[in-house]
C-alpha cells in the first residue's frame, strides 16, 4: 500500500520553501506582478537556497535530490506566487533538466553549473507560431554548413529567453527530411543550443500577459544565426522524442505549482472567511461559503495525491506518462476552480490585483493550457486506453 507521507528530509525542505514564500516572497508578489517585473532578487535568493540544483547530481553543483524535491519546492512557491514558482520550473525542468538528459560531458560541464546555481537561466524553444500541441509541425529550419549550424525560424511563448541572466535557449529545428513508404515527407527534428547574443538570434519584446506578469516570456527570431556543429544536443534527429519526454516530467512539476496554487487559494478562503462578517456572524458560519471552501480543498488534495503518485512513478522508473497527464490536467483544473472559488468568497476584494486571489484568478488559467493543454492530456489518457 502507498505511503504518501513525507519523509523526514521532504518535509524538512516543504518546510524550508514555505517559510521562505511566506517571509520573501509573498511580501512582493504584488509589487512584481503590477510592475511586470522580473524578481532578480528572489531568483538569486532561490540560487542560494539550492532551489535550482535540487534533482541535480553534486558533481555540476546540484543538491543530489530527486525530482520530487522540486515537486514539493514548487508547490510552496505556487501557493503564493505563480509567476515565481514558473520560474523555477521553467529553470529547472525545461532549461537545466534536457542538458543533464541528453547533453555530453563537456555540454553539462559547461553549461549546468552556472543553471543548477541560479547564476544563470535557460529557455525551451519548443512552441511556434504554427506548432502549439501540434509540435511536430515544427518548421524552423538548422542546416550544417561549414561545421557549423545556420538556423532560421521563429519560436513563442519562450519562459526565461529574455533575462539579464539568460544564458541560451535550446531550439527543436528541422534538420532534414526523409520519404516516408506511402510517400509523405518525415521530418527529422534535432535540438540546438542557441546561446543568447548569437548573431541572428533576437528575442523580441515581451508579451502583454493576461497573468504570469512577473514571469519572463518571449517570441524568438532566428535570422541566419549560426552556432558550432557541437551545440547539438543529444543525437540528431532524436530533438522531438527527447522533448517530449521532458514534457512527461514536466508535467509532474506543473501540478505540483497548480497544487499549491489550489491550497493557497483554500488558504486565503478560509482565512478571510473567518475574518469577514455579515449578518451577526463570520461568513464562514454559512454554507453556502463553508461548504464551497469545503470542496476547494477536496480538490486541492486529490491534486496533490495524483502529483505524488505520479512522481513516485517516475523515480521507481515505472511508466508515469499517463499518470503526468492525469496529475497536470487535474492539479489545473483545481487551481483554476480554486482561484474562481475563492475570488467569489473575497467579494470585491477578489477583484483587487493587491490580494493574492485575484492575481491566482488571472494567473491560473495558463495552467490548463502551458506544458500542454487540458485537451492534449485527455488525449494522452484516452490513448493510454486503446481509444
Amino acid at each position: 500500500m502507498p505511503n504518501f507521507e513525507l519523509n523526514e528530509e521532504y518535509q524538512a525542505l516543504s518546510d524550508m520553501v514555505r517559510d521562505f514564500a511566506d517571509r520573501v516572497v509573498a511580501p512582493v508578489s504584488a509589487k512584481h506582478d503590477a510592475e511586470h517585473s522580473f524578481p532578480y532578487e528572489i531568483v538569486a535568493q532561490m540560487g542560494e537556497l539550492g532551489l535550482f540544483g535540487l534533482p541535480f547530481p553534486e558533481e555540476f553543483g546540484g543538491m543530489g535530490g530527486d525530482y520530487f524535491a522540486l515537486a514539493l519546492a514548487l508547490e510552496q512557491l505556487g501557493r503564493v506566487d505563480q509567476s515565481v514558482a514558473i520560474t523555477l520550473e521553467a529553470g529547472v525542468s525545461l532549461g537545466a533538466m534536457p542538458v543533464h538528459r541528453f547533453g555530453t560531458q563537456q555540454q553539462k560541464e559547461a553549461w549546468l553549473p552556472q543553471l543548477t546555481s541560479g547564476a544563470a537561466l535557460a529557455g525551451f524553444g519548443l512552441t511556434e507560431p504554427d506548432a502549439g500541441s501540434d509540435a511536430g509541425r515544427t518548421s524552423t529550419r538548422a542546416q550544417l554548413q561549414d561545421g557549423e549550424w545556420v538556423i532560421d525560424g521563429n519560436k513563442q511563448f519562450i519562459t526565461n529567453s529574455g533575462t539579464n541572466i539568460t544564458t541560451f535557449v535550446t531550439a527543436t529545428a528541422v534538420t532534414g527530411t526523409s520519404e516516408r513508404k506511402d510517400g509523405s515527407v518525415k521530418k527529422e527534428i534535432s535540438t540546438i543550443i542557441v546561446p543568447n547574443g548569437t548573431p541572428g538570434f533576437t528575442v523580441e519584446k515581451p508579451y502583454n500577459k493576461v497573468g504570469w506578469n512577473a514571469s519572463d516570456t518571449h517570441p524568438l527570431t532566428f535570422t541566419n544565426a549560426r552556432v558550432p556543429e557541437g551545440n547539438l544536443l543529444g543525437e540528431r534527429g532524436r530533438g522531438y522524442a527527447n522533448f517530449l519526454s521532458i514534457l512527461d516530467e514536466g508535467r509532474i512539476a506543473i501540478a505540483a505549482l497548480a497544487t499549491g496554487t489550489a491550497q493557497g487559494c483554500v488558504d486565503e478562503a478560509a482565512r478571510y472567511a473567518k475574518e469577514r462578517h455579515a449578518f451577526g456572524h463570520n461568513i464562514g458560519h454559512y454554507q453556502g461559503i463553508s461548504f464551497k471552501i469545503a470542496r476547494m480543498q477536496s480538490r486541492a488534495h486529490l491534486a496533490r495525491l495524483a502529483y505524488y503518485d505520479a512522481a513516485s512513478r517516475m523515480l521507481a522508473g515505472k511508466p508515469f506518462k499517463t499518470e503526468a497527464a492525469i496529475a497536470k490536467m487535474v492539479a489545473s483544473e483545481a487551481a483554476m476552480d480554486n482561484a474562481r472559488d475563492a475570488t467569489q468568497v473575497f467579494g470585491g476584494y477578489g477583484f483587487i490585483n493587491e490580494f493574492v486571489v485575484a492575481r491566482h484568478y488571472r494567473d491560473s488559467k495558463i495552467l490548463e493550457v502551458g506544458e500542454g493543454t487540458t485537451e492534449v492530456q485527455l488525449m494522452l489518457i484516452a490513448r493510454d486506453l486503446g481509444l
